[in-house]
Parts: structure tokens; C-alpha cells; sequence
């Protein structure tokens, strides 16, 4: 597909030389393309002369945003179907959770976003409460190169915490060949690719290997920066891409769109039911349905690895980030009106993209913290 980078006359930056910023995230483009997106994506972009959240002129034609990877490809088509039905622009930086954070902390950004809930410290580096909510649930996938070998091997996650802690080496490990009888697994190296930046991807990622590995959980555990034990690593989900695709034998954790449009195969995890489940739309909305009762109670509860014989495990949701009490009343205002899309239309578009849609529950609760917006 051809990249179109059109920008908007005037404008400061477009969404394209964002991406291009942050390497050039091919899945974004080309996830909304395939979704038959009407528009280029400077639709989806536009910024202030000083990119200042707190600078817009009467009528707030624009907003801005930082944050995840993880959801890109579904944020550029709400976007740009956003504009087009309300002429108000917004220009979103796909630079990783943990850039994204700091850029709604520094609030030069109307809205963070990120696929980890905030934590304690950085809550407490916030100069006014934030309202957290998520937007859609997607799979994190465990992609791999490996000429010859099935496209969809098994892999469990006790495997997935041995190769990235470095005790499996090679692909024809004893613990690979016996999750796939028959399967004709060269003696390659593995070569391991992890996130080099904060994200909430590798949130998602580790959430799931603690909850399968006690190894895992106690050496390494649950984060957005973890220490690696091994591997390289790459800027954002494209980044993790493009370090698999270039290395035979290579393995990365990446959303299911970034896999899927750098032609990737991926694996079959086992879940909490025994279950080897690829992941799919359908198989991640059984993860969410999974965690529902954990979800009403607190919409930052992890899903990662919940039950159902259906779900996948690796999924988790990713969510958007505003202040309670807008900087700019009129920015504020024009956010709101958007949120309340994102939970209505902006729903309908998810499973083009690869993205699970809410659940109802959560939509209500969505829109309910929505109204007490100001």
C-alpha cells in the first residue's frame, strides 16, 4: 500500500512525520488503509504553532495526544473518521505509554494514552487528578521468523519466560519440540526482541509471563521498563517488528496488527484452561468477557490470563488518559464531545482493525465518568 503523506496547509506537524518520528509504524497506516479509511492521515492530525495543550484558539478545532503504540492503527481511523464527521482535528503522537505519560504529566498534550494504568508515583507527579479509561482490548502476540517451521506453533508460557529469560536458546529446544509433535524445528538461534522504550505492551507482556511463570514473576516481574534478561531491543511495536522480520530465527511480543501487516507468523498460547488458543478478535473479547467482574470493579484490572477455554491470554486493554478539570475549558469541552464518540461510533470500528470492542458494562461505566468531566 502507498503511504500518503498529506498534511494539512499551515499545520505545524501531521500525523505522518509523527510516526515517522517514532519508526515509522507501517501497521498504523496500513491497518486503517485496510479498514478503507475515506481520508489520508493528516485527517487524523493536526497541532498549535507551540503544540501547546493549553493554546487553542475559540471553538477548539483541535486536540492533541501522546502515547501508545499498542492501539495506533485503531487511532488513526477514529481520527480521521472523527474529523471528518466533526471537523475537529487531532493530532496524536505515537512515541510509546511511558513517552506519552510524561508528555500529560508536562500537560503539553490534551490526553495521554497507554495500555499500563498509571502507578502510584506516577499518579502522584500529576498536578491535577486524571480520569483513566479504556478504549478497546487487544492482543499482544508472540511473532517469530523462522523459514520452514509451521506458522502457527505452540508455545506455552512457561517456554515464552525460558527463552526471554535465556535459558532456551534454540528452536528445536526440547520444551518447543514437545509442544509440537512432528513439527520440523531447525537448531537456529533465537534471537529475542523486547521494547527498548517504556511501554504498556511489555506491561501486558510481562503481566501475562508473571501470571504463568513463577520465575518470571519473581526475577523479573510486571512492568512498563522491566530489566531484560536477554535480547534486543526495539522503539515501539513497529520497532519490535522490524527487528523480527530482519532476523531469522528472531521472536518479539507486538499487537496482533503490527504482526499481521509485517507478515509475521505467530504463535498458539496456552491459557489459563489449558487451551491452545490463536489469537483473534473473538478470542480476545473472551479474555475481556474473562475478567468482567474484576473489570466493573476497577476498569484498570488487568485481563491478561483469565479464564475461559476460548480466550487468549496475552491480551490486555489500552486506555486514555484526561485530566478531571480541563486546562482549556474550550479544549475540554471538544475532548468530552470526542470521548463520548470513542464509546459510540468509535466502537463499530474496532474489529476491522483487529482490536476487541468494550463490553457494554464497560462502555456504561465509560460514559458515566465521561459526564463528570469539566
Amino acid at each position: 500500500m502507498i503511504f500518503q503523506r498529506l498534511c494539512a496547509a499551515g499545520a505545524a506537524l501531521c500525523f505522518a512525520a509523527a510516526l515517522a518520528g517514532c519508526g515509522g509504524n507501517t501497521a498504523e497506516t496500513n491497518a486503517a488503509n485496510d479498514a478503507n479509511s475515506a481520508s489520508t492521515t493528516n485527517a487524523a492530525s493536526s497541532t498549535s504553532s507551540d503544540n501547546s495543550a493549553s493554546t487553542t484558539t475559540e471553538g477548539a478545532t483541535s486536540l492533541s495526544g501522546a502515547g501508545a503504540t499498542f492501539p495506533a492503527p485503531l487511532y488513526t481511523k477514529w481520527f480521521d473518521s472523527y474529523n471528518q464527521a466533526k471537523n475537529i482535528k487531532i493530532d496524536y503522537q505515537s512515541v510509546g505509554s511511558g513517552a506519552g505519560i510524561k508528555q500529560l504529566t508536562a500537560q503539553t498534550v490534551d490526553f495521554g494514552a497507554s495500555d499500563a494504568p498509571l502507578n502510584e508515583k506516577e499518579k502522584a507527579a500529576l498536578p491535577s487528578p486524571v480520569l483513566t479509561l479504556p478504549t478497546a482490548a487487544g492482543a499482544v502476540v508472540i511473532a517469530y521468523n523462522l523459514p520452514g517451521a509451521p506458522k502457527n506453533l505452540k508455545m506455552t508460557g512457561d517456554a515464552i519466560a525460558k527463552i526471554y529469560m535465556g535459558t532456551i536458546k534454540t528452536w528445536n529446544d526440547p520444551a518447543i519440540a514437545a509442544l509440537n509433535p512432528g513439527a520440523k524445528l531447525p537448531t537456529t538461534n533465537i534471537t529475542v526482541a523486547h521494547r527498548s522504550d517504556g511501554s504498556g505492551t511489555s506491561y501486558i507482556f510481562t503481566n501475562f509471563l508473571a501470571s504463568a511463570s513463577n520465575d518470571w514473576k519473581t526475577k523479573v516481574g510486571a512492568s512498563k521498563s522491566p530489566t531484560w534478561p536477554t535480547g534486543i531491543g526495539g522503539k515501539g511495536n513497529d520497532g519490535v517488528a522490524s527487528a523480527v522480520k530482519q532476523a531469522p530465527g528472531g521472536i518479539g511480543y507486538v499487537e496482533l496488527a503490527y504482526a499481521k501487516q509485517n507478515g509475521l507468523s505467530y504463535a498458539s498460547v496456552q491459557n489459563k484452561d489449558g487451551q491452545f488458543v490463536e489469537p483473534t478478535v473473538d478470542a480476545t473479547t473472551a479474555t475481556a468477557e474473562g475478567a468482567l467482574a474484576s473489570v466493573q470493579k476497577d476498569v484498570t484490572a488487568p485481563i491478561a490470563n483469565s479464564s475461559g477455554a476460548k480466550a487468549y491470554p496475552i491480551a490486555g486493554f489500552t486506555y486514555l488518559m484526561v485530566y478531571q478539570t480541563a486546562k482549556n475549558p474550550a479544549k475540554g469541552a471538544a475532548l468530552k464531545e470526542f470521548l463520548k464518540w470513542a464509546m459510540t461510533d468509535g466502537q463499530k470500528q474496532a474489529a476491522a482493525l483487529d482490536y476487541a470492542p468494550l463490553p457494554k458494562s464497560i462502555v456504561d461505566l465509560n460514559l458515566k465518568s465521561i459526564d463528570t468531566l469539566k
